[in-house]
């Protein structure tokens, strides 16, 4: 059966970049958010599996780099925001990692855009859950994998839309940035969304925790003590 995973590499403070860029042009991106996003995935970009699907030479062979390529052999279709895709669109290049169909989240039309390898990259004007829609039937027998970024996988958890996430935690505090979880999420003051830890891999760079989403639930108080308090 077809799941919709969502994982993202995070500073143990919780971000997953540095501080949000004051305008909406690629050099501020490149000059605020760049140094923290690369500290959380600088064992992404050191691995063996992923230096190999980029075309690169060299990288480690370690259990990180078996856990990327897991992550690509099972996805058989993409979600991303279209602001992740607009920073990508030029580094990616004629030949992108994805080697599956794309579907971008956004408002402003375009035309499918066809890569080497197997991308292909559709631009979604009815919404995020249309989006994933589309990548179920595009993604046969595997996975939809939501890419990104954080804004578009809290909407995808708030929606009830991920069976599972997976975290990638690097021993860093970043102090600030762009965080992965906050007030978007849409929580009720007594209401979580609950996890089922399924797997925990430890490496001295990075540590990455799976979970299945078991979806939203009551929080309730724990009222052990209450009654010899009040007797």
């Amino acid at each position: 059966m077809t799941k919709v995973t969502a994982q993202m590499s995070v500073s143990l403070d919780g971000f997953y970049a540095g501080p949000r860029a004051p305008d909406d042009d690629m050099d501020g991106w490149l000059a605020w958010e760049a140094p923290g996003f690369f500290r959380v995935t600088r064992w992404v970009i050191d691995a063996m599996s992923w230096r190999e699907r980029q075309g690169f030479a060299g990288g480690e062979r370690s259990v990180s780099s078996e856990i990327i390529a897991e992550t690509f052999a099972a996805a058989g279709a993409y979600v991303m925001g279209r602001r992740m895709f607009d920073g990508g669109e030029a580094p990616w290049g004629d030949d992108p990692p994805f080697r599956a169909p794309v579907f971008v989240v956004t408002s402003r039309p375009r035309e499918v855009l066809e890569r080497e390898g197997g991308t292909s990259f559709t631009f979604v004007l009815d919404g995020l859950e249309r989006a994933i829609e589309q990548a179920k039937e595009a993604a046969g027998a595997k996975d939809v994998a939501v890419a990104g970024g954080g804004s578009l996988l809290r909407a995808a958890l708030a929606a009830g839309l991920v069976d599972q996430l997976e975290l990638h935690i690097v021993p860093v505090l970043l102090g600030d940035g762009l965080r992965l979880f906050d007030a978007s999420l849409d929580l009720g003051p007594a209401e979580g969304i609950e996890l089922v830890q399924d797997r925990v891999v430890e490496t001295a760079g990075v540590t990455h925790v799976r979970y299945t989403v078991a979806g939203r639930a009551a929080l309730e108080l724990d009222a052990r003590g209450n009654e010899a308090a009040a007797g």
